[in-house]
């Protein structure tokens, strides 16, 4: 172990990733897994590495094929026995960590877009935004060109909410 901080050995550097996995609100890739897990400055890259490899080993955690680590079940029950034998401050920074990791997957999962070649050779654009109650937009543009739609799925993206007031403002202001 380098550095200074609380961790101090590789037992609690798989509590922490325990503490960190069951509290993800879906599966995180490695840079995810390891950027989460750093909050502490003595633990090293190595250690972190072995230590993950393990509790997949241990079927604590499972590793799919795109490369996505979760929790099982038996990973949550270990980790809800021994997150108390993690420092006050790394649990702390862990879940400052976590809140803005698990906005971001939110928002993820509730502002999509796609876009797919008709036959004719247009595009269908497809735009979604859902919030915690379900679908609030699901709209289907044609484009004839891609990069056209490429440019709506970037600026659907980056503010889908005001797309979606504009929408509401144009459909239910009366006509002159």
């Amino acid at each position: 172990m380098e550095g200074r901080g609380f961790i101090h050995d590789k037992l609690e550097i798989k509590f922490l990733i325990l503490y960190i996995a069951a509290r993800v609100i879906e599966a995180i890739p490695f840079d995810t897994v390891l950027d989460l897990t750093m909050c502490d400055d003595a633990i090293t890259y190595f250690d972190f590495s072995e230590c993950l490899n393990d509790l997949v080993k241990t079927e604590h955690l499972t590793l799919n094929k795109d490369g996505l680590y979760a929790i099982t079940e038996k990973g949550i029950r270990n980790s809800q026995i021994c997150e108390s034998s993690l420092p006050y401050s790394v649990r702390l920074r862990c879940d400052k960590n976590l809140e803005v990791w698990n906005r971001k997957l939110r928002r993820k999962s509730q502002v999509r877009s796609s876009m797919e070649k008709r036959l004719n050779g247009t595009y269908t654009v497809k735009l979604a935004l859902d919030d915690d109650m379900g679908s609030l937009l699901d709209l289907r543009l044609m484009v004839p060109r891609e990069d056209m739609g490429k440019l709506l799925e970037k600026h659907f993206q980056k503010s889908p909410e005001r797309i979606y007031s504009k929408i509401m403002e144009i459909l239910l202001h009366e006509e002159e």
